[in-house]
């Protein structure tokens, strides 16, 4: 009796919607949707949080030939405009009331040098991803690393996340702080 095992393993671009789901999941404000192949959208019932979703989230993430477009729905469809030049405030938009979130330190040096620090909770997420990493088709991983996969190529250069510390024999967070 040979019975043929057969696993169906989900496209690339599912691991991206899990991981907003991951992020945003616990979020009051945002609704994720994946609603066609390849469309996502979050409905965000913060207009402010949506402005700055719209400047810090991509519009199109690419997986091959494959292009999945990402819509940000705010209330009542209406549009504010917010200072997409400072990130610390476009970060401390996006993630009010987001139980992710720790804090955002903003530190400002010598020369027009500034830093964001996106310091997430010290908590390991897991989530569905049938990748065969795991036998059960879970991921683990922090808060920090869906972050930075999730706005790779939209966040600008001195803009980094961190974990939050546990222990508070630790001054500063883990992570890209320096």
């Amino acid at each position: 009796m040979n019975k043929e095992i057969r696993t169906k393993i989900s496209p690339p671009w599912f691991t991206f919607v899990s991981e907003l789901k991951a992020l945003f999941g616990e979020d009051p404000d945002i609704k994720i949707e994946h609603t066609k192949e390849f469309e996502v959208k979050m409905y965000v019932a913060d207009a402010n949080k949506a402005a700055a979703l719209s400047v810090l989230m991509p519009y199109c993430r690419t997986y091959g030939n494959v292009d999945i477009i990402i819509s940000i729905i705010p209330p009542n469809r209406e549009q504010i405009l917010i200072n997409d030049d400072d990130y610390t405030e476009l970060f401390n938009a996006a993630f009010k009331n987001n139980p992710a979130l720790s804090y955002i330190q903003k530190i400002e040096g010598l020369f027009e040098f500034k830093a964001t620090y996106i310091v997430f909770k010290n908590k390991v997420v897991q989530y569905f991803n049938d990748n065969l990493n795991d036998i059960n088709g879970n991921t683990s991983t922090l808060y920090e690393d869906i972050a930075r996969d999730i706005f790779k190529d939209t966040v600008a250069p001195g803009n980094f996340f961190c974990t939050d510390v546990v222990d508070n024999k630790l001054k500063k967070p883990l992570g890209e702080w320096p």
